[in-house]
């Protein structure tokens, strides 16, 4: 194993009962899971090997050196393993494209929309079609579909709702709209891109000082400063940081914590306009949160600003969505 993929974890002696390997393959990042056939993970390898990352050039065989690197131990053991994957792998710079399905989307179509790829070991993988909400405005994912779905996988409860709404903070984050098992439609902002882009390359973040530690109270001024004065628009508001720096009203460490605020609250309040226009008031909401634990919290707070104080975090749901799709596809016969 190079440098590049770590191991994570592994149940010795158990990959003999392996039924399924499972990628979830982005654009910086590759992460494989194997299952057995009561869909329990027995194994996991993270890679740097994303799409944009791979170890040689696609046209060189760069997805076939990244997939063995992952998953070729687990191969040489199991040679007919079935494979599926989702994400950017199955974009127009990933290994096969797999055309968007509309939505409303539910498994079913994600399914169908599978587009197979034999790699250089002559093992075949089902690559998981992404999600295009058409319009004026379209929107598109790919990957979090495999995450919705999970989390409807991971609550009973939740998956008998007529509707659930669904968060998957970062940098591009997005929020859908599930309706009887199948995303209506769904939202993107581009809220840690932005961030990130303001903090490195803009003015504000010349007064900036990594804190010590996150201040929630700094974040938590920032996102009520969106919700109250939010009107005229975060290109109106981010400059605060800056004034309030230059004023002595916010100290250099408290900075990016305000302005990590400040570009979540302008996200909810969009989010709470966009759900108002079909009458939806995003505090009678209860979110499902999808993502790192860390940034889940933090919107977690920030959602309770505006009244919405049901929200929970879902963990695993890369793993059980990619799992769902798989049994459903029949790639795997479940264990009894």
């Amino acid at each position: 194993m190079t440098g590049r993929t770590t191991e994570q974890h592994m149940e010795n002696g158990k990959h003999s009962a392996a039924a399924l390997i499972a990628l979830d393959w982005g654009t910086t990042s590759l992460r494989a899971y194997l299952f057995d056939a009561a869909g329990k993970v027995l194994d996991t390898r993270v890679s740097t090997a994303g799409i944009m990352n791979l170890p040689v050039p696609a046209e060189q065989g760069g997805f076939d050196a990244a997939f063995e690197e992952a998953c070729g131990v687990w191969l040489a053991q199991q040679p007919a393993l079935p494979v599926l994957a989702a994400g950017m792998v199955g974009s127009a710079q990933g290994w096969v494209q797999a055309p968007y399905v509309e939505t409303p989307a539910g498994e079913d179509a994600l399914v169908a929309g599978i587009v197979k790829v034999r790699t250089q070991g002559d093992a075949e993988m089902a690559v998981v079609p992404g999600v295009l909400e058409p319009g004026a405005l379209p929107n598109v994912m790919r990957g979090e579909e495999t995450q919705i779905f999970g989390a409807l996988s991971a609550s009973a409860g939740l998956q008998a709702q007529d509707t659930a709404l669904i968060g998957l903070p970062g940098t591009h984050a997005k929020w859908a709209v599930v309706e009887g098992a199948r995303i209506a439609r769904f939202y993107t902002f581009m809220t840690g891109e932005v961030y990130a882009a303001l903090k490195a390359h803009t003015i504000l973040g010349r007064t900036m000082k990594l804190p010590a530690a996150p201040d929630t109270a700094a974040f938590l001024r920032g996102v009520t400063v969106a919700r109250e004065h939010g009107n005229a628009g975060l290109l109106a508001t981010a400059f605060s940081t800056r004034t309030l720096g230059l004023t002595d009203q916010l100290a250099a460490d408290e900075q990016p914590d305000y302005l990590s605020g400040l570009v979540i609250g302008h996200e909810l309040a969009g989010l709470e306009a966009v759900l108002a226009r079909r009458d939806v008031a995003l505090a009678s909401c209860a979110p499902q949160l999808i993502g790192a634990d860390a940034l889940c919290e933090r919107y977690r707070l920030a959602l309770a600003q505006f009244g919405c104080n049901g929200a929970q975090i879902v963990r695993e749901a890369t793993e059980r969505g990619l799992w769902r799709i798989a049994v459903r596809a029949g790639l795997v016969n479940v264990a009894a």
